[in-house]
């Protein structure tokens, strides 16, 4: 089983240096990248003022995050949905930046880069010179985004799961598994037992033998004159 976890955060801004922090955070788990339902969701009191740029982003003020918990208090939850698997995320740096910041005022070693997945990066040597971009990437691949009207953390890690499994390969399950059994397709058969075929013979009609007859007698030495002499 290969388990691994989309995550998403949304900050107040774009550097923690400066004094940002993460107002969101979100991960859905998935294994053998599809999506299993279970994920995490938090809401946290970043503990500052949320400058209107960023809440024109992701949509969240000081006001509505005044009561919910302090980051601090998510942290211990947070690492028991993590474990110890690969944390996927689009420009991911980004997300572990803040993460490490987080994680640095809670005296709590940091998740290590080893673990990181960028599908951001993933995407760049796949469509070189084109857009890469969450959204961008749900329109090439078909994915709807009408429900994102802002950078909701729990929509774009389910959108992003999306875009990972079509990143790794397409929704192509039953290849992957014609592939496991040595690419023999008959293969997939086998546990529903033979397939009963109903034979179709087909009978010309004497008509269709007369116009046969007359065509070929027009024929000069066709090949199969010697085979019925042969036989």
């Amino acid at each position: 089983m290969s388990r691994a976890l989309i995550l998403d955060t949304e900050t107040t801004g774009l550097d923690p240096a400066t004094g940002d922090r993460v107002l969101e955070v979100a991960a859905i788990e998935v294994v053998n990248l599809m999506p299993t339902g279970r994920h995490f969701h938090k809401l946290i009191n970043p503990e500052r003022d949320v400058p209107p740029e960023a809440t024109k982003v992701h949509g969240f003020t000081a006001s509505m995050l005044a009561d919910k918990p302090l980051f601090a208090a998510i942290l211990p939850e947070l690492l028991e949905f993590l474990g110890d698997d690969p944390v996927i995320a689009h420009n991911a740096p980004f997300d572990f930046k803040f993460l490490d910041y987080e994680f640095d005022r809670c005296e709590t070693p940091r998740i290590p880069r080893s673990r990181m997945v960028d599908t951001l990066e993933m995407a760049k040597k796949r469509f070189p010179g084109l857009p890469n971009s969450l959204d961008a990437l749900c329109r090439r691949f078909g994915i709807d985004l009408s429900a994102r009207t802002t950078h909701n953390a729990l929509l774009d890690v389910q959108l992003l799961g999306q875009v990972y499994l079509e990143l790794m390969g397409g929704k192509q399950p039953g290849l992957a598994l014609a592939t496991a059994l040595g690419g023999n397709r008959s293969g997939l058969a086998t546990t529903a037992g033979p397939i009963a075929r109903t034979p179709r013979p087909i009978a010309n009609t004497p008509e269709e033998m007369e116009r046969h007859a007359a065509f070929t007698s027009k024929l000069k030495d066709p090949v199969w004159a010697g085979l019925d002499a042969a036989s």
